[in-house]
């Protein structure tokens, strides 16, 4: 009776431990999809997500504030950081470095936040291989029409970085295969929905044995 009396006691302690711990959750998906849409709506719904701003060596877009969007740095400047260890992961995208620094992500999780990584498949598989209990979301647009009009309306790239975006597309897709979710975001509201529900459930997740 004892023995599973210190059975029950430590499933007891787990649960009340998962319940206090933050998730690493990582938001990928094509150009186009909604993603930083819909990191950026859980921000403000939701006290207990933060969003985890990425160092790039691509230009600042219209709009875009350094220090809250991206971090903008010189190519010299991001490798500094990189020999120095600051980056948890890192990536060439679109001819352009970006990379996840690690200090936030250890501050968010042991505070209890959730902190939301707006990344693109590569870097969701690097953290997936160092935080093994990270959730990776792969956002999926209702169609390749809408998604094509979305990059288009968006004015903000070049005809010809349209076409990488889009081309992107087959590689991002074969890749999402190691992904956890799947949420199609033909509603926003919807889709917000459906990532806090995958977060919360997280909560109740059996991480013993």
């Amino acid at each position: 009776m004892l023995f599973y009396m210190n059975i029950l006691q430590k499933y007891i302690e787990e649960y009340k431990k998962n319940l206090k711990k933050g998730r690493i959750v990582v938001i990928s998906g094509p150009s186009g999809c909604g993603k930083t849409t819909i990191c950026k709506e859980l921000i403000k719904r939701n006290k207990n997500f933060v969003f985890s701003v990425s160092y790039t060596t691509r230009p600042k877009r219209k709009g875009e504030v350094n220090g809250k969007d991206y971090c903008f740095v010189s190519k010299e400047e991001f490798f500094k950081l990189l020999k120095q260890k600051k980056f948890v992961e890192w990536a060439k995208v679109y001819d352009h470095y970006y990379a996840t620094p690690k200090q936030p992500l250890i501050k968010a999780v042991n505070s209890g936040k959730n902190i939301l990584l707006d990344i693109d498949v590569q870097g969701g598989k690097n953290i997936k291989k160092i935080f093994p209990e990270s959730i990776l979301i792969f956002i999926l647009p209702p169609s390749f029409k809408v998604l094509k009009q979305r990059i288009i309306s968006r004015a903000k790239d070049k005809p010809e970085e349209i076409k990488k975006r889009l081309k992107m597309l087959e590689k991002e897709l074969k890749e999402s295969k190691y992904y956890d979710y799947f949420i199609v975001n033909d509603n926003l509201n919807q889709a917000i929905r459906d990532v806090q529900t995958i977060v919360y459930s997280h909560k109740f997740k059996k991480n013993f044995c």
